[in-house]
């Protein structure tokens, strides 16, 4: 599966009055194309701070102690504010927990739906346009090395071929964008045309002369030759004609019939306009460049077919083959570059595996093996290694917390002698202070060193199994995802976004989440609509950039139960329909069970348990997912729901050992001791447990929670796939 982010060992805390609040501490986790993964836990557990930074909208009193989170090869810790902007709402869109707080008041619901597509589209189309000439330059770079070496007339061909390509691609978008303005202008006359003769039938027709100003507004604007050719476009005219004549009589009288039958009939030919085969714009834009004939008076499929076999045997074929070239030689000079970079990894390596580590040694060993990896990038692979692209910046910020770390653990050990007198004076008085020891060390320098290594050893990892997966590389399906690469950029750099086309779109987001009378809730207030509607907006809003992550932070708490299932339900089919991947924090299990693909459980800033949907809920290993589960409300249980007791630590002071030791009624003495490390179960289910040693006694999860995966288990659940 592809993997659309990476969280690495993350570690987030907040500057308080009274004292540095550790937030977030050391998670890791990925999430895949297309998947739901579900955090789940208590409040204050560190779900909506993941969330949060993923997004760059951390709060100015955190502080990023350390880790990554990767993003198409970038990693958002560290990246620019305006890099930030380009991704935010663009790339990585959020739902938030109360849909009112997420509106403006005093806008209408149309103005804020259009507001970010219209604010987005400039930008968009500056990154676009940046990403296609590096890609075409680095290209025709490549082109030339691989196959015209000391061939400079060949070298020529080559470059004029990546010039040419530039020329007709953007004729393409051209031709395409006109298409698109007139069918969406069709479409939308089409959809206007229903619900004004809608209201005809109801009685119910208000703003009668702007709505049937729109229509014909609408119409006029199908003047395209693939869409509306001249005799076609003709007759749309003349109906508007009798369709200003007829409303202009009938509006007093309140009796449209004239007007409805002249609806009708442009509504039939809108449906004919609509039902046409759409042209290969990509292949038409190269013949009207470069052709030298006039375009062929066929048919759309027969035109269809005789452009593409010309661009094939004219251009496309040939340049084809020397873009797979380009790739395979760019994918083996990266090859050899990788064996070197793991041959250096691996001598270097050992300078961070010292008892202690010199400062300037490892600021020179990391200084040659970032180098090293930069330059075994392969540049013309559009599917970007966020591995190697972040290794040098994460390197820089583990380092970072070791050799800062002894400082600070200087003072801290300074700190802690001198609360240590006083706590003692206090204690040999016979009181009991009500304050406990801050910390003897700051930083664990073992665990900052591991880091090091761990972050070494996963990009030595990764390149092996690169090298291995590269012997079975299809260059033919890489060269096809390039043009394909070429294609939306240039669509990105042309498609500029007008108040038409985004109040267009902004009605069909409307549509999609279940908005009924889009047209007319368009021109609403937020307050005008229920809390699940305003719900629906949100979500809209969050889908008009369509993203590549939707980021859903408590989005069902605030509503009633059966507006959850709705919005639930809504959610899952967005997904499915646009290949989303999400992220849905939530504090309640029951809400993720027929929506989560994976499951995470987080408690003080930790994941404590992960694996699949069926993982967490037939086979739960951590006492803390017993106590979510066993307190999860169940129609058909008979035992009496299980609260979790007391409160979570005080997260200025970490326990030493399982942060959920004081409230497991499980608990082993080592649970007070020592942090349990990630057992692994299954390869898709892992738990943070002593529990799970090999040496701990066995523990039965809780009666009610047994029974009631037996009844899943009965009812031909999940559960019955061993």
């Amino acid at each position: 599966m592809e993997k659309k982010l990476s969280v690495n060992h993350l570690v987030i805390s907040f500057r308080t009055p009274a004292g540095r609040v550790q937030a977030v501490r050391n998670i890791s986790f990925d999430l895949y194309k297309g998947e739901t993964l579900a955090i789940v836990g208590e409040s204050g557990s560190g779900k909506s701070v993941t969330s949060k930074a993923i997004l760059g909208i951390l709060a100015g009193n955190s502080i990023i102690e350390g880790g990554s989170i990767v993003y198409d090869g970038m990693d958002l810790l560290k990246i620019k504010e305006d890099d930030f902007y380009r991704i935010r709402g663009d790339k990585i869109a959020m739902i938030f927990q109360d849909p009112l707080s997420s509106l403006n008041p005093i806008m209408r619901i149309g103005k804020q739906l259009t507001e970010a597509m219209l604010l987005k589209g400039k930008a968009r189309q500056r990154a676009s346009r940046a990403a296609f000439n590096s890609m075409l330059s680095l290209l025709s770079d490549t082109m030339v090395k691989a196959c015209a070496a000391g061939d400079s007339a060949k070298a020529e061909k080559l470059k004029k071929m990546c010039k040419d390509f530039d020329k007709f691609e953007f004729k393409h978008i051209e031709l395409e964008q006109s298409y698109k303005r007139a069918h969406e202008a069709a479409t939308e006359a089409q959809d206007a045309i229903e619900d004004v003769l809608f209201h005809i039938e109801k009685n119910a027709f208000e703003d009668e002369k702007y709505s049937i100003k729109e229509i014909i507004r609408l119409a006029k604007q199908t003047d395209n030759e693939y869409v509306a050719d001249k005799e076609c476009y003709a007759k749309l005219v003349a109906l508007t004609e009798d369709l200003k004549k007829a409303s202009g009589a009938e509006i007093k009288s309140k009796n449209y019939q004239e007007t409805t039958k002249a609806l009708n009939s442009m509504k039939e030919l809108l449906a004919e306009v609509l039902k046409k085969h759409e042209p290969d714009f990509f292949c038409m834009g190269y013949y009207q460049v470069f052709g030298t004939q006039p375009m062929p008076n066929t048919d759309v499929p027969k035109l269809n077919a005789f452009l593409h076999q010309y661009v094939d045997e004219h251009f496309m074929q040939e340049f084809m083959d020397y873009a797979q070239e380009a790739l395979k030689y760019s994918a083996d000079r990266s090859d050899e570059d990788k064996q070197k970079a793991l041959a250096l990894i691996a001598e270097k390596k050992k300078v961070f595996e010292a008892e202690q580590l010199d400062k300037a040694e490892c600021q020179a060993a990391a200084a040659e093996m970032v180098k090293s990896v930069e330059k075994s990038i392969d540049r013309l692979n559009i599917i970007k290694d966020s591995v190697a692209y972040t290794f040098g910046s994460s390197m820089k910020a583990a380092m970072r917390i070791y050799f800062e770390g002894i400082g600070k653990n200087k003072k801290a050990a300074k700190l802690y002698a001198k609360q240590k007198k006083k706590y003692d004076r206090i204690v040999a008085r016979g009181k009991a202070p009500s304050w406990k020891l801050p910390p003897e060390e700051a930083v664990d320098l073992e665990l900052a060193k591991e880091d090091i290594v761990k972050l070494i050893e996963r990009l030595e990892k990764h390149y092996q199994e690169v090298l291995e997966s590269e012997k079975e590389r299809d260059f033919a399906a890489d060269a096809d995802r390039l043009i394909v690469f070429f294609k939306e950029n240039a669509s990105g750099v042309v498609n500029k976004v007008t108040k038409q086309m985004a109040k267009y779109r902004a009605l069909k987001l409307m549509e999609e989440v279940g908005i009924s009378e889009p047209r007319k809730r368009y021109h609403q207030y937020p307050f005008e609509f229920s809390g699940g509607m305003r719900q629906r907006i949100v979500i809209a809003i969050a889908l008009a950039a369509d993203p590549d992550i939707l980021i859903c932070d408590e989005p069902t708490t605030a509503l009633d139960v059966t507006i959850q299932a709705q919005i639930l339900e809504l959610i899952n089919k967005i997904k499915e329909d646009r290949n989303l991947s999400i992220i849905f924090i939530t504090h309640d299990l029951g809400v993720v069970a027929n929506m989560a693909d994976r499951i995470a459980v987080m408690y003080a800033g930790k994941i404590v348990e992960m694996g699949t949907s069926r993982d967490v809920f037939y086979s739960p290993a951590h006492p803390y997912t017993w106590a979510l589960l066993a307190a999860m409300p169940d129609v058909e249980t008979n035992e009496r729901l299980e609260a979790i007791p007391g409160t979570p630590p005080n997260m200025i002071y970490p326990p030493v050992g399982d942060a959920f030791a004081d409230r497991n009624k499980y608990a082993l003495k080592i649970d007070f001791e020592m942090q349990p490390p990630m057992f692994d179960i299954s390869e898709t289910h892992k738990a943070a447990t002593w529990l799970l040693h090999p040496n701990a006694p066995e523990v039965e999860m809780p009666k009610i929670i047994t029974e009631r995966i037996a009844r899943m288990r009965a009812k031909g659940g999940a559960g019955n796939v061993e």
